[in-house]
């Protein structure tokens, strides 16, 4: 990621800037506020906003004029019972907002979660930067034989550097045939052509490739907040997009940690066991060897039941 000294200083100044306030504020969170978090190459997550915190959601569950009770352990306690029993709406009462910039296929996959606010950077009025996506090697992986969605082992040796080279190729003459097109002032493009009126910019945008970068505001309540990180920051998520889910977990730790507790106990490290593996799970207990075959589970649900419970399949 690069901040150039414009940038800096603007940030800095705005960092700098402090506010009185009646409202709830979070040390920790404020503590970031701003302040660009690096993901990937060129990506960022800012903190730009938000709305409560931990005892926000106990308030709202209270329907109380405090800000909770006296006791930091009772507000947990709350906490957790709301987590875990799947009570939903004091969890709406918090809001947060973040700057993003992140390459186009991963907004495209992050905006299927339709349950926030989002200001895209618009490529009809401005002209995108030069910035593009390229994997680490380690994350130049293959296809899974297994699964549609799914990655396989590390791309290597000659193969792993045509790819590195194609990817840098393309995205690199695709951006300088839309520069062209523009027939703009851009750095890194060719100078003006005067005879030119080039093309307009809602048009030369669609010559680009899914990696260069864009930006957005994306502004949602807590409760959505975690339903997003529930399956992005999850192992099975793609790493991308995931790269980005970290951060922002982190940064909810800093602003709601009694939520965040309860969140990973109860959702992201938790599991949910269907009714027909209840029954296997409970035939278990009872001390009957269970096998696959007279299980009433698939062998998918089997496996999948088998790695919940740490056994082999």
């Amino acid at each position: 990621m690069t901040i150039t000294a414009d940038q800096r200083a603007e940030l800095d100044q705005i960092r700098s800037a402090t506010f009185t306030t009646r409202r709830a504020t979070v040390p920790a969170l404020e503590e970031i506020l701003f302040e660009p978090l690096p993901v990937l190459d060129h990506g960022f997550v800012r903190v730009i906003d938000y709305m409560g915190d931990d005892s926000a959601v106990v308030q709202a569950a209270r329907v109380s004029y405090g800000r909770g009770t006296k006791k930091v352990s009772e507000d947990e306690g709350l906490i957790r019972y709301l987590m875990r029993h799947w009570h939903s709406t004091p969890f709406e009462m918090c809001e947060i907002k973040y700057h993003v910039k992140l390459p186009i296929f991963v907004a495209r996959q992050w905006i299927r979660h339709r349950t926030a606010n989002v200001n895209e950077y618009s490529a009809r009025y401005s002209i995108l930067d030069r910035e593009f996506y390229l994997p680490a090697p380690e994350h130049l992986a293959a296809q899974s034989s297994s699964n549609r969605q799914g990655r396989a082992g590390v791309l290597e040796g000659e193969e792993a550097s045509r790819v590195m080279d194609l990817l840098r190729e393309d995205a690199e003459r695709c951006w300088r045939d839309y520069a062209w097109m523009l027939n703009e002032e851009i750095d890194g493009a060719e100078p003006v052509d005067p005879s030119r009126q080039g093309l307009a910019r809602e048009l030369a945008r669609m010559n680009l490739t899914l990696n260069t970068y864009t930006q957005w505001y994306w502004k949602t309540d807590l409760l959505n907040l975690m339903n997003f990180l529930r399956l992005r920051a999850d192992s099975h998520a793609q790493y991308e997009i995931r790269a980005y889910a970290d951060v922002m977990v982190d940064a909810m730790e800093r602003w709601v940690p009694l939520t965040s507790r309860a969140f990973r106990d109860y959702r992201m490290n938790a599991a949910t066991i269907s009714a027909p593996g209840l029954a296997v799970l409970r035939r278990m207990l009872a001390g009957e060897a269970v096998a696959q075959p007279d299980s009433g589970l698939s062998p998918r649900e089997w496996r999948e039941l088998m790695a919940v419970l740490g056994r082999p399949a």
